[in-house]
C-alpha cells in the first residue's frame, strides 16, 4: 500500500501496550532492590560481562560496577562474580545467591501482576479513550 493509500496513523487502531509493573523493595538504607538491579543482574547472567550488561541498558561500566559493589555488599554473600581481564579475558557470572535473589525478585513480579489483576483492569477500564 502506498503512503497515499495509507489511512492517518490516527485512524489505525492503537495497539494496547502490555501493562508493566515496577517492583521497587526498600531494606532500610542497606539496600534498594529495584527493576533496573534486577535488569543488571540478568544481563550479567546472559552476557557474562559487566560491562556488556551495562552497555544493553545505556549505563556506563562505572555505574554498572557501583551497583554491582552495592549489591555484593548488601547481601550476606557476593551476588556477582567477577575475574579481571588479561589473556584469558575477563567476565562476570551470577554466583548462587545472585541466582536466588533474581529469582525471588522476579517471582514477586509474577506474583504481584497475578494478585492484582482485578485493581489494574480496573484502574485500566478508568484511562480515558
Amino acid at each position: 500500500m502506498s503512503n497515499a493509500q495509507r489511512p492517518p496513523s490516527d485512524a489505525l487502531p492503537a495497539t494496547p501496550s502490555p501493562i508493566r509493573l515496577r517492583l521497587r523493595l526498600h531494606f532500610g538504607d542497606v539496600l534498594k532492590l529495584g527493576p533496573g538491579k534486577a535488569d543488571l543482574l540478568e544481563g550479567i547472567r546472559d552476557t557474562g560481562s559487566i560491562a556488556a550488561a551495562g552497555r544493553g541498558m545505556s549505563m556506563s561500566y562505572k555505574r554498572a560496577w557501583s551497583l554491582v559493589e552495592e549489591m555484593n555488599a548488601a547481601f550476606r554473600a557476593p551476588l556477582v562474580h567477577s575475574s579481571r581481564g588479561g589473556a584469558q579475558g575477563g567476565g562476570a557470572s551470577l554466583t548462587e545467591m545472585g541466582e536466588r535473589v533474581l529469582a525471588h525478585y522476579r517471582r514477586l513480579e509474577e506474583i504481584i501482576l497475578q494478585a492484582g489483576q482485578d485493581d489494574i483492569a480496573a484502574i485500566e477500564a478508568l484511562l480515558a479513550p
